[in-house]
């Protein structure tokens, strides 16, 4: 263009008010297939990750990438995940006032999650989370659960772990059954019911119910009631070790805990 018209570089690039240093840069792009490949086994071995969990355990592995790049290669391999629950209202974000928690094991939350085998039988799930640390305490998954079998789970709890003060509950009839009722009055824990058509009273345990689900229960087939337990079990392990949370500064629930233990140790 320049060579047609007769004209200097010089001139050019003072006519259109740029630099010369411009006309003359060739680009020379960074080879990112080793980051591609890494993002794209990432996406594809824990497909309900989105673009900024799949940041946060590369800079953990130790890659030296930074948010706008796995950004970019995320779009550019077409793994933008759909939403695939809706937006709440945002009434429903107002929460039932509680007591802040300033510790693990000061309030835990239950709830029941349903699913089905290979053959359509039905199964459920009973899972407990810790509200402090977020860490998922149990899973309890058979093809039916009573109140008697959640009083076993949380006598699994106290001799492995300890009980809470509070245990946040919906008002299904296994949590408002008479076992239950008499375990919670025997071991001094306060059961919380959230208020009827109110699941937003107990955001924590809805918020792990569905990244169970997306996370784990869509993505395998269960051929018995025992394969359900080992992979759900699998999945539980790796939510708790490996799972950055950003609620907990992209620490997973196992490293928060135990930072903070460390911390009250030496103050204590």
């Amino acid at each position: 263009m320049v060579d047609q018209y007769a004209i200097s570089i010089r001139r050019a690039a003072s006519l259109v008010m740029i630099s010369r240093s411009s006309y003359y840069y060739i680009p020379r792009p960074r080879d990112d297939r080793a980051e591609r490949k890494r993002i794209r086994e990432i996406a594809e071995t824990r497909v309900r990750y989105g673009m900024w969990r799949i940041h946060t355990l590369m800079r953990r592995e130790g890659w030296l990438i930074n948010h706008k790049k796995v950004h970019r290669i995320y779009v550019e391999e077409g793994l933008n995940l759909r939403r695939k629950r809706p937006r709440r209202r945002m009434a429903a974000a107002h929460r039932l006032e509680r007591p802040s928690l300033s510790s693990f094991d000061e309030c835990w939350s239950m709830d029941f999650v349903h699913d089905e085998l290979f053959n359509g039988r039905r199964i459920r799930a009973l899972t407990v989370v810790d509200n402090w640390s977020r860490e998922s305490l149990a899973i309890t998954v058979d093809a039916r659960l009573r109140g008697d079998d959640i009083v076993a789970t949380m006598d699994h709890l106290k001799l492995t772990r300890g009980l809470p003060r509070r245990v946040q509950v919906d008002n299904g009839s296994e949590f408002i059954s008479k076992a239950l009722d008499k375990w919670a009055y025997d071991n001094d824990v306060t059961l919380d019911f959230s208020r009827p058509g109110k699941p937003t009273d107990n955001p924590f345990i809805e918020s792990f119910n569905g990244s169970f689900r997306d996370e784990c229960l869509n993505v395998h087939w269960f051929l018995s009631v025992e394969d359900a337990c080992e992979k759900i079990e699998a999945w539980r392990q790796e939510y708790n070790r490996v799972r950055p949370h950003s609620s907990l500064g992209d620490l997973t629930p196992e490293e928060f805990r135990d930072q903070h233990q460390e911390a009250w140790e030496i103050l204590v």
